[in-house]
């Protein structure tokens, strides 16, 4: 077995290990009634993992002191806006890439 072959069966079996818990459970809730009061918890989830993302991201520690990453809040003021007028997530990820790229551009 040549180094090709070897890459891409390892390759296959990551695409395999990285896909079964990421459709699995798509298809679980598919055959699986879920009750009402666990699909109200799981519908926070998305808006929980992006605002943690989102305060890792502008949040910077160093030595123990925290403070914001003056950029990327700048950046956060359109971003924010445009979520909650359109609440279009293709337009507020656009508004936010172009914004920190043109602060980053300028500074």
């Amino acid at each position: 077995m040549g180094i090709n072959n070897y890459f891409f069966i390892a390759l296959l079996g990551c695409c395999l290990v990285t896909a079964i818990p990421r459709v699995l459970p798509f298809a679980f809730v598919k055959i699986v009634k879920l009750p009402a009061r666990l699909v109200s918890f799981l519908e926070y989830l998305p808006l929980c993992i992006l605002g943690a993302l989102l305060f890792q991201s502008i949040l910077v520690v160093k030595a123990g002191v925290v403070t914001f990453d003056l950029l990327k809040s700048i950046a956060l003021i359109p971003t924010i806006l445009v979520a909650v007028y359109t609440k279009d997530l293709m337009k507020t990820v656009l508004v936010g890439v172009i914004v920190i790229a043109i602060l980053r551009f300028f500074f």
